[in-house]
């Protein structure tokens, strides 16, 4: 308790001394981090996005207009008895037209205007847990009933969510590069910042030596000053974090949740706050020691 209390201090003795430097190396942690973090956020909320669309996904089959009822009769049968799907909704040419006065009321008036109703009858289907665990028995059920008389068009959600997902998989690799080159260079700036406050005590590190301090005393106050170099950066890129978080949800929260049905921004969870204090804390400690290692 002794040793680490000489370290605490000494530490701390040392980041005063050389608090202007200091301060510039905890910003610099500060800001890698908050990039990371702020990506494990956005992250984060397109996984629940992604997730919510995915249990939504549906399946819409258009029929053609000359379809005929044994032809409707038999599409209904086959959906029905594919074990696939949670529940079905037929929609006619009529149902659509007032689904689309609906959805879209300053455009109503011009497709009521039309002779011909322009919009197809269709079947909407809710798919179950089962068909959200195989795309193969999915696929081949939008292959059978698009092949069957009287279909116009099969719209299956899940193939362009697994686009997005395929998209959301190459951003992620791309932040994990960034991650990694945005810690190397904390972890850099850090050996540096203690190399300077090796370099400005060389005179007291070389008495030291003379009267014969164990090396684990002459090297522990440059860890220690490294860790909250590290630990600093990191409390201060939460407080960033959250602060960036409070302002984006106050200014485009309910865009959100209006534009993509989100019905709220979630921040970064408390374990991966905690991951990122201490994944901090441990670049700190690795500039310092490969700094520590140095000092003879």
């Amino acid at each position: 308790m002794r040793a680490l209390h000489y370290f605490v201090v000494e530490a701390l003795l040392g980041l005063w001394r050389d608090r202007r430097i200091a301060a510039l190396s905890t910003l610099t942690i500060a800001a890698g981090l908050f990039v990371l973090g702020f990506f494990l956020m956005v992250n984060a909320n397109l996984q629940r996005l992604v997730g919510r669309w995915t249990e939504a996904a549906e399946l819409a089959v258009y029929l053609r207009d000359e379809a005929t009822p044994e032809q409707i009769a038999a599409l209904r049968t086959m959906i029905d008895g594919s074990g696939l799907a949670e529940s079905v909704r037929q929609y006619s040419k009529e149902d659509a037209r007032r689904q689309f006065a609906r959805d879209f009321p300053d455009l109503a008036g011009g497709a009521s205007a039309l002779e011909r109703n322009p919009f197809p009858a269709s079947f909407e289907v809710r798919l179950n847990e089962r068909a959200r665990g195989t795309s193969a028995a999915i696929d081949n059920l939008v292959t059978t009933i698009g092949g069957m008389g009287g279909v116009a068009d099969v719209r299956y959600d899940r193939r362009w969510l697994e686009r997005l997902n395929a998209a959301i998989r190459v951003v992620r690799g791309i932040g994990l590069i960034i991650g990694l080159l945005l810690a190397l260079a904390c972890a850099l700036t850090v050996a540096n910042v203690v190399r300077l406050a090796a370099a400005a005590r060389s005179d007291e590190i070389e008495i030291m030596q003379l009267v014969g301090a164990p090396f684990a005393y002459i090297r522990g106050p440059f860890v220690v000053e490294g860790l909250l170099q590290g630990g600093f950066g990191a409390v201060l890129a939460v407080i960033m974090l959250a602060a960036a978080f409070a302002a984006l949800r106050a200014r485009y929260g309910a865009f959100v949740a209006e534009a993509v049905g989100l019905a709220g921004v979630s921040f970064v969870p408390a374990q991966l706050l905690a991951l990122l204090v201490i994944g901090g804390m441990a670049l700190g400690c690795l500039g310092g020691f490969i700094v520590a290692r140095s000092v003879r």
